[in-house]
């Protein structure tokens, strides 16, 4: 849709402009706190099943991609002390306004995955793929402390694997058959809502 694409740029545009000082801030803020740069990217499945260099503020120490691709609440030791606080409020996420931006994902969308769990999908759970990866949508919105909730599983994994993933895909293929420029803006609000702690999920 070419509307979707106009407000996703016009939105992603504006944003890094307008939070370019604060962007700034916490890259001074990461590069204090811990040895590394200040941004990470890993590789997620995108539209069409193409893989794409996804981009976040670091909130994790170096190496720990090695030691697992979940990340597990409170308990997860990887996770650095600025990089705690920029995930309770979501402000890792800021640098994918630039990848909104230069079209790999949409400001809402479904939630990109990394391939090896993109491979457990069945045909009809695929189609979640038809379209841009987003920033945010419904699944994530439901699950919005989906670390807390694997953080009391004895095998996070296995949960995220058999519980998470399968209710979130539901939740997005849902969205893909209603879809309209209307939800995406509503989804959106209740983004900023729950980051405001005004509400923590769509229901």
């Amino acid at each position: 849709m070419m509307l979707k694409r106009f407000f996703d740029v016009f939105i992603s545009l504006t944003a890094l402009i307008i939070l370019s000082p604060l962007m700034l801030l916490i890259v001074f803020w990461i590069i204090s706190d811990s040895r590394g740069g200040a941004f990470y990217s890993q590789l997620r499945v995108g539209r069409n099943k193409n893989d794409f260099r996804l981009w976040k503020f670091r909130s994790m120490r170096l190496g720990s991609d090695s030691k697992g691709l979940l990340t597990v609440g409170k308990a997860d030791h990887r996770i650095t002390p600025v990089g705690r606080i920029l995930r309770s409020v979501k402000l890792d996420e800021l640098p994918q306004l630039w990848n909104v931006l230069n079209g790999s994902m949409s400001m809402v969308g479904p939630r990109p995955e990394v391939r090896k769990y993109v491979d457990m999908y069945t045909e009809r759970q695929l189609q979640v793929l038809q379209l841009r990866p987003g920033i945010t949508d419904y699944a994530s919105l439901h699950y919005y402390h989906e670390n807390s909730l694997l953080e009391n599983e004895p095998d996070p994994e296995a949960f995220y694997i058999e519980v998470i993933m399968p209710a979130k895909l539901e939740i997005n293929l849902e969205y893909i058959e209603k879809r309209s420029i209307r939800m995406d803006f509503n989804i959106l609000f209740l983004t900023l809502a729950s980051v405001c702690g005004i509400s923590k999920s769509k229901n």
